[in-house]
């Protein structure tokens, strides 16, 4: 078997056998072999209508499952059970157009990795979706890509509608939760190659649409899972998490040196200023670049010292900001805030390069580098 093309599908008994007889149709010419592979989760008559189908079109098997997780879930099931060289995922409601079928597979066949059929390149349009549901999809990209670094460069990140040779998913736990496996798919594959091609994404003609509000928490938690299992993506978010629990520890140090210990209030706050540095610095050390430490050569007392600087720069930095801001008639707190929100990002970023950065790396990592290429419309 060549291809499967492995289709979720959820009460859609009104558009199974019209969707099977357009993929036959759209693949009669390319002399390529298929099947079509439904994994289903329905509760009205659709698992009858593919039996009927089943039973009189050899192409077509179908899989139900009586109490289904999601749509990430049956697309992983289809994926375990065929065991074509390409598969390509696709909804069973009708809005992925099957006349880009022979398109998608004439580019796995010339050795692209993942084939992604784009709303969002040249010749390419989302006209399906409409007011909130435009809205949700817009944010729901938006998030990934900001979250996720390897998403950045694929235009249709959300996409349902995509082909890839099984190989890149061959070794690797795919644990999806919701509706967006591409993103699960492109954050965990091994691939190097996508290629996006324009497709005018079609308004549902019969059923209903199973967007839901549970399925948008489903996703922001998907999203989440991936970011922290991600070394790279989950830098930032630890970075400003310790820093913001570096805030605690050194108000808690201030209290005790003063009310405890009757410290003068300077040297409280020095003294108190310099233990959360050190405790920022051990906790980033460990955690935020714990992958790093372990190339770099600096020795830890000159990361620590550096990181130190940094964050006394950091400081200056923030007040700076503030009193700048103060002085065309911004609020001090909101002068404030905005100070700590960019000094935070140059913190990142100067310890990024200067801290645990550099070039002389004795373990460099492999090289995870996309090559993203796109048809134009």
């Amino acid at each position: 078997m060549e291809l499967s093309l492995v289709i979720p599908s959820f009460n859609e008994k009104d558009n199974v056998q019209n969707l099977v007889q357009q993929i036959h149709q759209a693949l009669a010419d390319t002399n390529i072999d298929y099947e079509i592979f439904f994994v289903d989760d329905s509760t009205d008559e659709t698992p009858q209508r593919l039996e009927k189908m089943a039973a009189l079109d050899q192409r077509v098997r179908y899989y139900h499952r009586e109490n289904g997780k999601g749509l990430g879930t049956a697309v992983v099931e289809g994926i375990h059970q065929t065991e074509s060289e390409w598969i390509i995922v696709m909804d069973a409601d009708l809005q992925h157009p099957p006349e880009l079928l022979p398109t998608m597979v004439e580019r796995l066949k010339a050795g692209i990795d993942i084939v992604i059929p784009s709303r969002f390149v040249e010749g390419g349009s989302d006209g399906g979706l409409v007011g909130v549901r435009k809205l949700i999809s817009f944010g729901a990209r938006s998030i990934g890509r900001l979250l996720l670094k390897r998403l950045r460069p694929i235009s249709d990140c959300t996409s349902g509608f995509f082909g890839f040779k099984r190989t890149v998913v061959q070794g690797v736990k795919l644990q999806p939760l919701g509706w967006k496996i591409l993103i699960e798919i492109l954050m965990k594959a091994n691939y190097r190659t996508v290629h996006e091609i324009p497709y005018q994404f079609k308004a549902r003609d019969a059923g209903e649409s199973k967007m839901s509000i549970r399925e948008q928490w489903n996703y922001l938690i998907h999203l989440w899972k991936l970011m922290w299992q991600s070394e790279e993506d989950r830098r930032f978010p630890l970075f400003a998490m310790i820093g913001f629990s570096g805030v605690w520890v050194n108000l808690g140090l201030m209290a005790g040196f003063i009310y405890l210990l009757g410290m003068n209030h300077v040297l409280a706050s020095v003294l108190a200023s310099l233990m959360a540095m050190v405790n920022n610095y051990i906790w980033n050390d460990a955690l935020t670049w714990r992958d790093a430490k372990q190339k770099e050569h600096k020795p830890g007392w000159i990361r620590m010292l550096l990181f130190m600087a940094i964050s006394a720069v950091s400081v200056a930095l923030t007040t700076w900001i503030m009193r700048g801001l103060e002085m065309i008639g911004i609020q001090v707190l909101v002068g404030q805030t905005i100070g700590i929100l960019i000094s935070t990002i140059w913190s990142y970023q100067a310890n990024r390069h200067l801290t645990w950065g550099g070039k002389k790396l004795s373990l460099p990592k492999p090289d995870r580098r996309v090559i993203v290429t796109r048809d134009r419309g």
